[in-house]
């Protein structure tokens, strides 16, 4: 049924019960096809504002995998900025109608035989936005993007770790991996998009230097030190950055705001360093082609709806392994909802809540 209601009391934290892996592939899929009223969530057409919007969550049956594809039935999937924004009508590439949710984690029910009965992850910026998305009970997926979720996860984390951590790691990946020995700098570090580049570049074993507009340490997590330069408190970005590295600069700079640190961080570049973009406030911005040049500089920029899931997945499953051992840590996930409460957890990632949540379809 249609619904399109104003903030509701969120609901308290729910304690994720611990997933537990399937004794055989038989008991694993018996267990997905318990009773459940199988819904997905469906956007008709462009709203003006998240109060004009309205969601339907319709009846979905079980699809049948086509040829060279498979069905994930999903257990959870995050509620991204963009997931919203797109819902709205305020990416170019949606099309209409359709289920909106581009992150997701869940077991595969029909498709090729040696994946059904197994635990995947995955992310994509063509699901949920240039198909049918995993807002939804069940989700179609080409087969090349199946990639078996990570041990010691659970489904929740597992199905809100996609959209940033794939924008971190392609971000290095196109700029040149963080290499011990090298200067991190990450502006924005507060963000998701942020604390996974953190992440990834404390596993890399760089010097990582934190961005942040608060107070204290860093407030996610990192295998290694970090420093913290609080913008509020420090004018001159730049200058900190050069003072925590002995003059030199950072080798590589995430700028995961654009506009408003474009200036601080070209000044923090070190001699050939690369400053990554994924998102900005202003479009266009004083440059200086003569610093540019002299500091031999690269620019990288990164869109991640450019991605599809096959690709956004390749980059998980590269992540995989520190998932496993620990050096690479998911989100913490704070509130989870139903399909029926899915206009709360939009408003809540609209409102720019830090909070991770995941709707359980």
């Amino acid at each position: 049924m249609a619904f399109a209601r104003a903030l509701n009391a969120i609901k308290p934290e729910h304690k994720q019960p611990a997933i537990q892996h399937a004794v055989n592939t038989e008991m694993s899929i018996a267990a997905t096809h318990a009773p459940h009223t199988s819904r997905a969530l469906r956007v008709n057409q462009k709203a003006v504002n998240l109060d004009a919007l309205q969601l339907e969550a319709a009846p979905q049956p079980e699809p049948t995998a086509p040829p060279g594809h498979a069905v994930v039935q999903v257990a959870a999937a995050a509620v991204n900025p963009s997931d919203v924004k797109a819902a709205l009508g305020l990416m170019p590439q949606a099309v209409w109608p359709r289920t909106p949710g581009r992150d997701f984690a869940g077991i595969v029910v029909s498709g090729p035989t040696e994946w059904i009965g197994r635990e995947v992850y995955g992310s994509g910026g063509d699901i949920g936005i240039a198909r049918d998305g995993s807002h939804a009970r069940y989700l179609v997926l080409p087969e090349a993007a199946l990639r078996a979720k990570p041990q010691g996860i659970s489904m929740d984390e597992a199905g809100a770790v996609g959209v940033p951590f794939v924008t971190a790691y392609e971000g290095f990946r196109r700029s040149g991996m963080p290499q011990a020995g090298q200067t991190v700098l990450v502006l924005g570090a507060n963000g998701k998009v942020g604390q996974a580049a953190v992440q990834l570049a404390s596993q890399a074993g760089a010097h990582v230097i934190a961005v942040q507009r608060r107070a204290g340490l860093f407030e996610g997590f990192a295998s290694g030190p970090v420093d913290v330069i609080d913008a509020r408190q420090h004018a001159d970005v730049g200058a900190q950055v050069r003072e925590l590295t002995g003059g030199r600069g950072a080798n590589i700079v995430y700028n995961t705001v654009g506009s408003a640190y474009f200036e601080a961080a070209n000044k923090a570049m070190a001699k050939g360093a690369t400053q990554i973009f994924i998102a900005t406030h202003e479009r266009a911005v004083p440059f200086d082609i003569f610093a540019f040049y002299r500091g031999m500089h690269t620019f990288v920029g990164i869109d991640s709806l450019a991605m599809d899931c096959v690709a956004s997945t390749a980059q998980l499953d590269a992540m995989r392994e520190g998932f496993e051992r620990g050096t690479l840590k998911p989100f913490p996930v704070a509130r989870h909802f139903t399909l029926d409460e899915a206009m709360d957890a939009y408003r809540l990632v609209l409102s720019g809540s830090t909070d991770r949540v995941v709707l359980r379809p």
